[in-house]
Order: structure tokens, then sequence, then C-alpha cells
């Protein structure tokens, strides 16, 4: 069988590497070359933390055992480290944090209270914040390094087969028997399926072959799916793992670089404009007091936009019985990519369903209009 996937994603990488595995005959398609999109600009924690819908925490929950599978299978360097994660508290967040921890208790998803030297031990070089009042330690959580993770897939992919080629899918064909592409350039490449998994442009590139995908596409200042990532190289910081705190969250990003993100600072970034020197300056204090190094911390600034559906959930499926094109968006990509990978790649090779998707099928938008759909909470960048 013939697949054409159709963005070169987390996503789109995961589901070509397990239909190449599974001895498919894959070519994976993005217009501007593998990872560059909102993979490449990505918190990377591996969690089913604030996910407290039932269907969607399970199916996160099982990413994050993929990852732990997966890692022992892929070339390359390690790019999946089962790390855990602390979330410190101050007296505003606590009462937060002691709700969350109870309810994930009740899941049965590991979850405990540290006292601080403890924490210490667990974080690594790093200063807690003084306010802190309560901290959870979360041991079955993570981190990625995307770009090695990317490398992994993709290199695995072409090791069994694929093939990966850049190209900009402008159209879609689909009759009983085939589907098909047509590019920019007027060619137009047949195949047996289509996967439509191109991240935040999914809903426009589905439009184009008739299928509704809602998704929040507004990209502007204090939109919920846009937000600033820092990316430090010096000081280089002893941290072992996820770390989160009221100001700033940090996660490692491989030799002694740390990744970090202000949540409260993401409504006023504009992401049209350079990042603003007092935003990036109340970062550099913030990091700096967590390290007690001496001198300017030397941060590079990225803004991500999330590919966030109109629900706040993941969608994987045909649109319709009988459709040849099969549509896999997520905003938990970093978490969900090798799971989802390999239960589309399931479903498409096989024909028959996977119950952990059974919740996050397109046809569940049938009949509703976008006013109708909201996401249960606001969105914060980094929730992967």
């Amino acid at each position: 069988m013939k697949i054409i996937i159709v963005g070169a994603g987390v996503l789109g990488a995961g589901v070509a590497r397990s239909l190449a595995v599974a001895g498919e005959d894959v070519l994976l398609l993005d217009r501007s070359g593998a990872g560059t999109g909102t993979s490449a600009t990505t918190f990377a924690w591996t969690n089913a933390n604030r996910k407290h819908d039932p269907a969607y925490q399970r199916l996160n929950v099982a990413g994050m055992a993929e990852h732990a599978v997966l890692a022992e299978r892929l070339p390359g360097p390690r790019s999946y480290f089962r790390s855990g994660s602390l979330h410190c508290a101050d007296p505003r967040t606590e009462s937060w944090l002691t709700g969350n921890v109870e309810l994930l208790q009740s899941l049965d998803y590991p979850a405990r209270w540290v006292e601080r030297a403890e924490a210490r031990r667990i974080a690594g070089d790093v200063v807690l914040p003084e306010a802190t009042t309560a901290i959870a330690h979360f041991p079955s959580e993570g981190y990625v390094l995307p770009e090695l993770l990317m490398r992994g897939l993709l290199d695995d992919a072409k090791r069994h087969g694929a093939e990966v080629s850049l190209g900009e899918v402008v159209g879609f064909g689909e009759s009983q028997r085939k589907a098909s592409v047509t590019l920019s350039g007027g060619e137009i490449i047949e195949s047996d399926r289509v996967v439509l998994a191109a991240g935040r442009w999914t809903d426009a590139l589905a439009a184009k072959a008739g299928i509704d995908i809602p998704m929040m596409t507004d990209v502007h200042r204090g939109s919920p799916i846009v937000g600033l990532l820092g990316y430090v190289t010096s000081p280089r910081l002893d941290l072992n793992c996820v770390l989160h705190t009221p100001s700033l969250n940090l996660r490692p990003a491989g030799n002694g670089h740390t990744v970090v993100q202000a949540l409260d600072l993401n409504a006023g970034v504009d992401p049209s404009a350079p990042v603003d020197p007092e935003t990036a300056a109340v970062i550099m204090e913030r990091f700096s007091a967590m390290t007690a190094a001496p001198g300017r911390p030397e941060i590079g600034f990225r803004v991500a936009i999330r590919s966030m559906p109109a629900d706040g959930h993941t969608i994987a499926g045909p649109p319709s019985p009988g459709s040849r094109i099969y549509c896999l968006v997520t905003h938990s990509g970093i978490t969900l990519a090798p799971i989802l990978g390999r239960l589309a790649a399931e479903e498409i090779v096989s024909g028959e369903t996977r119950d952990l998707l059974d919740s996050f099928r397109p046809g569940r938008f049938a009949g509703l209009s976008r006013s109708d759909l909201t996401i249960e909470r606001p969105v914060r960048l980094g929730e992967q």
C-alpha cells in the first residue's frame, strides 16, 4: 500500500516511521523541511499532568509509555528521558497544586509531595524559589530533545524504505479506490491513502479536500496558541528534571543548555514583532535568580505557535467512513507522537480501529458551528 504523509513534523515523522516499519510504501512530504514548524519550538515535556479528561489522560499516559519503548528501538543518540518533573507552588498557587495532585492520585497517576531538600537532590544544580510552600514530584514524566527525536524517527523511517521529500501540497483528490495530492508545481501523486499531519496548517489544507477540521488559527498578541521560549546556552546548568515554578519553567536541553518559559508573560508576546526587550530582561532576571551564576545569561528567544484543535483535544482518523484521508493533529505532539504514530499506522494498515482513539475522531465536529467549540480551560504554552 502506498501512503503519502503531508507534514514532516513530529506527528508526520512518527506515523511515517510506523508505516515504514510495517512494510508500507511511504512518501513523507513537507513544504519547508522536516521539523521546521511547531516541532522546532516546543517545551517538550512528556506528561499527562493537566489533562483531566479521562480519555485524553489515558491517551497521554499511553504516550509516555510508548516513548520508553520507542527509545530502545530508534537509532542514534537517545532523545527521551524519564527524568520526572517537580512543581513548586507559592501561597498563590498552592491550593491549585494540591487539588491537581489529589485528582491525579485518584486516577492512579504517580504523584507525591516532597520536602525542599529532596527536591533539590532531584532537580540538581538549581535554586528553588524562596517563596515555595509546597513541592510535588511526578516521577513518570520526562522530556524529549526534539531535534534528536525527529532525527531518530526520520532515520528509522528511511532505513525501512520511506522517502522524505520537499513538496508543497495545494490540493487533494479522492475516489473509491485511490487518493492523491497535487503539488504547487502541478504534479499529481497518487496513493492508496493520505495522512494529513500538517500541524497548525491542518485546517487550511483539510479545507482543500472539503474536510472541516476546526482549529484555533488566530495568531496575535494574547492568543493562547502563542508563547515564548528561551534557549539558554550560558551559564550551563546541571538540571536533572523538568522544573515548574510560578515564575519560570525549565527543562534540560542537553550539554548543560536549558529551555525556559514564563507562562505569565505569554499574553504580551507579539508574534509579528521582535521579542520585547523588557520581556527578555524579566526572563533573564528570573533565570539568574534560580542559578546563582554570575554575569548575564545568554538566552536566544523563539516565538512558538502551537497546533490547537478548536476543542483542545486530539483529532485522529478519517473524516467519514470510507474516506482515504486520515487526519492527525494535536497540541500534545511531543507526548503523543509515538503512540499516535503507532495507532494511526495500525488503523491504516489493518482497517481496524483502536479503542484509545475512539474519543478523538473528526466526526465529533459534525453539525457543530465554530462558536459551539470551546476549550475547557485556557491553554498555556508548555502544557504538552
